[in-house]
């Protein structure tokens, strides 16, 4: 479905990240994925060569706060493959500290990763994107978007500024042949959740129409469908992947 394509993916070590840059791989993808440090860089790497050591995939770990620094990782990759058809925007932090707690730097820590860092991937590439002739941008947000959360309220804050990015940029980049999309996942099994007890998973699992917990690869299957040309004509969209618990 990606043959040939060229991915960068932030926030790819682990979780919903990893899941993404491991379904393009599998559809012929070229990805680069980006990470917080190179530890855990080469780590993932190292399982994806694992799985299939014909795999083109590299990584990188730039600061994503440092627009700078961001911009010219971007270029050397468009140096390398001559063109980056997708850049899927999925490392953030969530946070859940009650308002009573709140600092503004904590409030700002949020923002940045998860909104100013969006943009410090999105103004480079939209740039390339519009050299080539159109491109694919998918941003991830949340299900909290769009119901919110009894605290950590920097976090939905955070994401539903995600999705009025994403609007808008599809609005405006439109005419350019640039599909601009996100997925808002509901609770997945990552790390975070896997760790948690039995007797706060099951009450989770109740309050899920389809009765379950989400898998990352339920969340990469989205991204991989609207990077594809199956979506050729989808963009603007907020694709919910929660099992309607967000109802």
């Amino acid at each position: 479905m990606l043959k040939n394509k060229v991915a960068v993916v932030t926030g790819g070590t682990r979780g919903i990240g990893y899941a993404v840059v491991k379904k393009y791989l599998e559809n012929g993808a070229k990805v680069v994925l980006f990470g917080s440090r190179k530890e855990t860089v080469d780590k993932a790497l190292v399982s994806l060569k694992g799985e299939n050591p014909t795999w083109e995939v590299s990584g990188a770990f730039p600061d994503l706060g440092d627009a700078d620094v961001v911009a010219e990782e971007i270029r050397q990759i468009k140096r390398k493959y001559g063109r980056i058809d997708i850049l899927v925007n999925n490392a953030g932090i969530s946070d859940s500290t009650p308002i009573d707690n709140y600092t503004s730097e904590q409030f700002t820590k949020v923002m940045r990763l998860n909104v100013s860092a969006i943009m410090n991937g999105i103004l480079p590439m939209v740039k390339i994107m519009k050299e080539q002739g159109g491109g694919c941008i998918l941003n991830t947000s949340s299900m909290v978007s769009i119901c919110g959360q009894p605290s950590g309220v920097a976090y939905p804050t955070s994401k539903s500024a995600v999705n009025g990015l994403t609007w808008s940029l599809a609005r405006e980049l439109g005419p350019y042949n640039i599909r601009v999309n996100a997925v808002a996942p509901g609770i997945t099994n990552t790390d975070m959740v896997a760790a948690l007890p039995k007797d706060v998973i099951e009450p989770m699992k109740k309050m899920i129409p389809l009765q379950r917990i989400g898998e990352a690869e339920d969340i990469a299957n989205a991204f991989l469908f609207l990077a594809s040309d199956l979506a050729s004509y989808v963009t603007g969209e907020i694709l919910s992947v929660d099992g309607a618990m967000r109802t």
